[in-house]
């Protein structure tokens, strides 16, 4: 039965060719094309409404030179939202509880947004190394402290999305296990089990949501302070 829970977490395919690039392809195929019309349909409306009040949420801190990120950011917070969204329908797979996945976008975006910091700002990229005001005696321990932070974060990036994402999934399967034994024994706890599952879904269903806002959201501090 432990076995079977982490089934849900592997990779299908289908005569062995591996299909998460079709759930990866699939998201995009869901969000209304624009049209020639001067009237756009209601979900276009509400797609515009969401995207622009998200763009200017998350560049309002952000200086001029870093608004060129904002379909960047756009984009991979509606690619996140969704995967997280389908694998909490049933009998679905969500690639954004692989690892190998979320390392793969967050390795990439946060070294851009080093590498922007090198090339434009050099001296001050280099100074998050070091705080102001250190005592000698501290310099070499905080620099060695302050490169293990830099490089640790695309791996907590990587690692918060798949863990909340996972753990979600799992309470999933565990309670509805639960309610589906417990039901010819004892109905009642049967019931109220059911009742702990809907609530624990709607709170996987803001999970799903928020993580995929605080992915982007720690790109654009990253991508802030090198900009």
């Amino acid at each position: 039965m432990a076995l079977n829970f982490f089934d849900q977490f592997m990779s299908p395919s289908l005569f062995g060719i591996p299909l998460i690039a079709l759930a990866l392809t699939l998201p995009w195929l869901l969000f209304p094309a624009a049209t020639s019309r001067w009237l756009n349909s209601r979900m276009l409306t509400l797609q515009g409404w969401f995207v622009n009040r998200f763009t200017q949420q998350l560049l309002l801190p952000i200086n001029l030179g870093g608004h060129k990120w904002a379909a960047l950011f756009t984009s991979l917070m509606l690619f996140l939202i969704t995967l997280n969204m389908l694998g909490l329908l049933p009998y679905t797979f969500t690639p954004t509880t692989q690892l190998s996945l979320n390392m793969g976008l967050a390795i990439p975006l946060w070294l851009a947004t080093v590498i922007i910091g090198m090339r434009n700002q050099p001296t001050h990229a280099l100074g998050h190394l070091l705080p102001e005001g250190t005592p000698t005696p501290l310099i070499p321990v905080l620099i060695i402290i302050e490169t293990i932070s830099l490089f640790i974060r695309p791996l907590a990036l990587g690692v918060r999305l798949t863990a909340n994402l996972t753990a979600g999934h799992l309470l999933i399967q565990l309670i509805a296990t639960a309610a589906f034994v417990l039901l010819p024994l004892m109905p009642t706890v049967a019931i109220l089990t059911t009742v702990l599952l809907f609530l624990l879904t709607l709170l996987e269903v803001a999970v799903a949501m928020i993580q995929a806002y605080v992915f982007v959201l720690l790109l654009s501090l990253y991508l802030q302070e090198n900009v």
